[in-house]
């Protein structure tokens, strides 16, 4: 019986992910450096940490890391602030409710920095629902690793077997798979170019999902 849904945010919960590019784009101009879509691409499920790190090494950029992090993140809540049209994904509410209503803890583990997950939860109301926020910034590798995960799960007031990740991004679905933990993959139309073929199983819309349906599915793939 799965008793903890660990969620991550981004692409998930919300699709901040526009206002990233706005600003990540917007510093990279900054730096002069030219940042190949494909490349931006694979940084999803890094922390803004280990993506400058690699830039760093990539461009032999002469700037210090906490430097960078810093920009970006000014101009991250400049354009947070002022994006009136931000929301939550559709349905992700709804079954954050349901969950939260029915007994499943809910924990958040995502690789944004503490800041912008308060940002993000304090915009929309989260904070009462979620027992635990772990943010990516703790830890010194990004996902795919499953550093986040497994600190999510040893926050779970269940074995992590009784405990399931809803990821979007292929660094996310893998990061769950080498932890151990049970994985939804969350085909988001807002996360382009994902592989989630590792995932226990694939959504296209959170009105696929509920309290009586997380049970079933793990019963389905108990029974697998």
């Amino acid at each position: 019986m799965i008793q903890t849904v660990i969620f991550d945010m981004d692409g998930v919960i919300v699709d901040t992910e526009p206002v990233h590019h706005y600003a990540y784009y917007k510093q990279f101009d900054e730096l002069k450096i030219v940042v190949p879509e494909e490349m931006y691409t694979s940084f999803t499920g890094f922390s803004t940490r280990n993506t400058f790190q690699t830039l760093k090494e990539a461009f032999q950029l002469e700037h210090n890391v906490e430097d960078l992090i810093q920009r970006k993140r000014t101009i991250f809540n400049d354009a947070f602030d002022s994006k009136e049209d931000l929301d939550l994904l559709e349905g992700v509410k709804d079954l954050i409710k349901d969950l939260h209503a029915n007994g499943i803890q809910l924990i958040v583990a995502s690789s944004a920095s503490k800041v912008t997950i308060d940002r993000v939860f304090t915009r929309f109301g989260l904070h009462d629902y979620f027992t635990h926020i772990v943010s990516g910034e703790d830890f010194p590798k990004s996902k795919p690793h499953p550093a986040i995960f497994e600190h999510a799960a040893s926050l779970s007031i269940a074995p992590k077997e009784n405990c399931i990740v809803i990821e979007d991004s292929t660094n996310g679905v893998k990061a769950a798979k080498a932890a151990g933990i049970l994985c939804i993959g969350y085909n988001s139309l807002h996360s382009k170019d994902q592989d989630l073929s590792e995932a226990d199983t694939i959504i296209n819309h959170f009105n696929e999902l509920s309290f009586e349906k997380v049970a079933d599915i793990d019963s389905k793939l108990s029974n697998n």
